[in-house]
């Protein structure tokens, strides 16, 4: 037998920010539908690596999804 070592199966393409691939400055509190692609089922914020988002959207994107939990447009828990 012999040991195939090819990890081109594992190799994935890295994903575009979608607020840089969108020509987008600002997140928006007040934009609950874009906000929502970025938490999960139990309404935890996705990390970086799952998202593909950059490092300083990342930021912005969890303080604006703080910010819309604290003036509850989005719910802190699933229902």
């Amino acid at each position: 037998m012999s040991n195939n070592n090819n990890n081109s199966s594992s190799i994935k393409s890295k994903k575009e920010c979608y607020f840089c691939g969108n020509f987008i400055q600002d997140i928006d509190y007040k934009d609950t539908r874009t906000l929502e692609k970025f938490i999960n089922f139990y309404r935890k914020i996705l990390p970086r690596k799952r998202t593909g988002t950059c490092s300083g959207h990342q930021r912005k994107l969890s303080t604006a999804i703080k910010r819309s939990r604290i003036m509850a447009l989005l719910s802190f828990t699933h229902k």
